[in-house]
């Protein structure tokens, strides 16, 4: 069936929509706003709660030391130093593996969050075109849009370095540190001598740090996924491939 044609009024106008398009509503930028909004929130408690959780596991390892500190000479550093270092050492692993986790959660739910309000400003451009010049973050959902978002952090070609200063990095590495200490202590406990002890926490470090590595890759593909399962579904903008964003 063949469109009306438009009125003599309406021929020319950027507000009247084509035939078959979807007249734009005045609220729509209202609602974009507020959506915007909310995951900025969202990301902002989200590093709050990724300061307080490294804060506390910092605290209860100093609190940790400290208490070793104090036992060892009480006890000069025989059986039961051990079995209360085992047992404070123990507890503090756990807080740090529990730390690790949620803060590599936090990481990935933060390109998540990113990656929902550069769809946003893709939305702000397809309602003012020519808008995005003006944008300094990205509004594209792909590598080069999240990329510039981040500013400091390009995603589509991570960085060793980068990675090993990052705050879940320093996490994971103190805590294999701890996992091979409780590994040599427990060596030494069963009569091992000190050689074998320290062989034996050196590779409890190296497979810590390979399960935290693991770790972050898998639960980063998760996250990746859901990223790709947004866009499918709601057809978010895409950059083109070899288009430039300046």
């Amino acid at each position: 069936m063949a469109h009306e044609a438009l009125p003599p009024s309406a021929q020319g106008r950027a507000d009247v929509p084509a035939p078959g398009e979807r007249a734009p509503d005045p609220r729509e930028a209202q609602f974009l706003a507020t959506e915007h909004w909310s995951l900025l929130a969202t990301r902002s408690l989200s590093w709050s709660e990724a300061f307080s959780r490294t804060g506390m596991f910092l605290s209860t390892l100093s609190a940790a030391t400290v208490a070793l500190a104090l036992v060892g000479p009480a006890t000069s550093f025989g059986d039961e130093f051990a079995v209360f270092a085992l047992v404070i050492l123990s507890i503090t692993l756990f807080l740090g593996i529990a730390t690790f986790a949620r803060l590599t959660q936090v990481n990935n739910e933060d390109l998540y969050w990113v990656a929902g309000m550069n769809r946003l400003r893709g939305a702000y451009v397809r309602l003012v075109p020519g808008i995005e010049h003006e944008f300094f973050a990205g509004w594209t959902v792909d590598p080069r849009g999240i990329s510039r978002t981040f500013a400091a952090v390009d995603v589509s070609t991570p960085s060793p370095l980068h990675m090993l200063v990052t705050t879940p990095a320093v996490v994971g590495i103190i805590s294999a540190a701890i996992a091979g200490v409780i590994a040599g202590l427990a060596a030494i406990q069963v009569a091992a001598g000190m050689g074998p002890a320290i062989g034996l926490g050196l590779f409890v470090f190296v497979v810590g740090i390979g399960l935290f590595v693991g770790f972050s890759i898998r639960e980063g593909r998760r996250f990746i996924g859901r990223i790709d399962a947004l866009v499918a579904d709601q057809g978010a903008v895409r950059q083109p491939e070899g288009r430039r964003l300046d």
